[in-house]
């Protein structure tokens, strides 16, 4: 007879029971068959493979992947300014295995362009802010421009054209700030993505643009264009030489953009938990760091009702700004 009769042998722990450990999480959350995650899991980015949001969905989830033992796979939804991935995971079971990728503008920005919306903010569980990023204003050097007074003087007397990613982009949403805050007389040119906007500075067929920075920098550093500002907080260490906006004296024009990722509302805590968790691990691995600072993303870190207020915050900002400057969907 065993020395302890009473005593039955400690089961062996599973690679994802392991894994839960690994993560400070609870026994509770994975302990029985319906642990979670059983089963692979979807990160639908909003917007096309090879961006930032792209770049940051995958590097997490190659974290999340080794550190919760299930596969967590980066599904592209691009359409309708991130509309369109976003309503897919609004539709979803909110059981933690389909999670949306993108940027705020979703919905801060959006809900005060398109009528009607598919989905609510209320649809949703704030998870985490991953990012953010500010914006360069570069403009052709042939306009003669070349600090950011001198871009406002120039505005003031004459039409300027400048270029974004598209309708409803955070470029397009910078020249209603130039227009709003800055009285510039300035017409928005939107094309098909951010790549093509840098072109046009680049070659002449818009005066500028506020675009994001890693597309300008190697046109800026070759002498094709001129950067004047950054619209983030703080100066970008791929740009240090390049001030702030609040530097110049226009706080009011500040910019950024937040990479974020959501649930859908019903999502259980416990599951919640497990994702930020998994989530403030990746986005502290030193590759996952190195890999932000190529995107000029400086990591962030408000989740939950922190977060869904920040949201609200810029959404409350943004619709002033559409309303005062009619920014419309074009």
């Amino acid at each position: 007879m065993p020395p302890f009769p009473d005593c039955a042998p400690a089961p062996l722990l599973t690679r994802r029971q392991l894994a839960w450990l690994a993560l400070g999480l609870p026994g509770a959350v994975w302990a029985g068959p319906a642990a979670y995650p059983s089963r692979s899991v979807r990160l639908i980015n909003c917007f096309p493979p090879g961006g930032p949001s792209d770049i940051l969905a995958r590097s997490v989830a190659e974290v999340l992947q080794q550190r919760l033992g299930q596969a967590f796979i980066v599904d592209n939804r691009p359409g309708a300014a991130g509309n369109l991935g976003t309503d897919l995971v609004a539709k979803s079971p909110a059981d933690g295995y389909t999670l949306q990728i993108g940027i705020d503008t979703v919905f801060t920005v959006n809900p005060h362009l398109y009528r009607p919306m598919p989905f609510r903010l209320a649809d949703f569980r704030p998870l985490r802010v991953m990012a953010s990023s500010g914006l360069l204003v570069g403009v052709n050097p042939a306009t003669g421009i070349d600090s950011l007074p001198a871009l406002l003087a120039a505005g003031r007397q004459r039409g300027l054209n400048f270029s974004s990613g598209g309708s409803g982009s955070p470029g397009h949403l910078a020249v209603g700030l130039l227009k709003a805050n800055a009285g510039l007389q300035i017409n928005h040119i939107p094309y098909k993505g951010n790549s093509p906007a840098v072109t046009a500075v680049m070659a002449g067929e818009v005066d500028g643009g506020v675009l994001a920075t890693p597309g300008m920098l190697p046109y800026v550093k070759a002498g094709r264009i001129r950067a004047l500002a950054v619209t983030s907080r703080q100066r970008s260490p791929m740009a240090p030489d390049i001030p702030t906006v609040a530097e110049l004296g226009l706080p009011e024009l500040e910019l950024e953009v937040l990479y974020i990722a959501m649930l859908p509302a019903a999502t259980p805590d416990a599951v919640a938990e497990v994702l930020q968790k998994g989530f403030e691990q990746a986005l502290d691995r030193p590759e996952v760091l190195a890999r932000l600072k190529t995107l000029d993303l400086r990591p962030e870190h408000d989740a939950g009702a922190a977060m869904g207020q920040r949201l609200a915050q810029l959404s409350e900002r943004y619709r002033k700004i559409i309303q005062t400057t009619g920014i419309q969907v074009e």
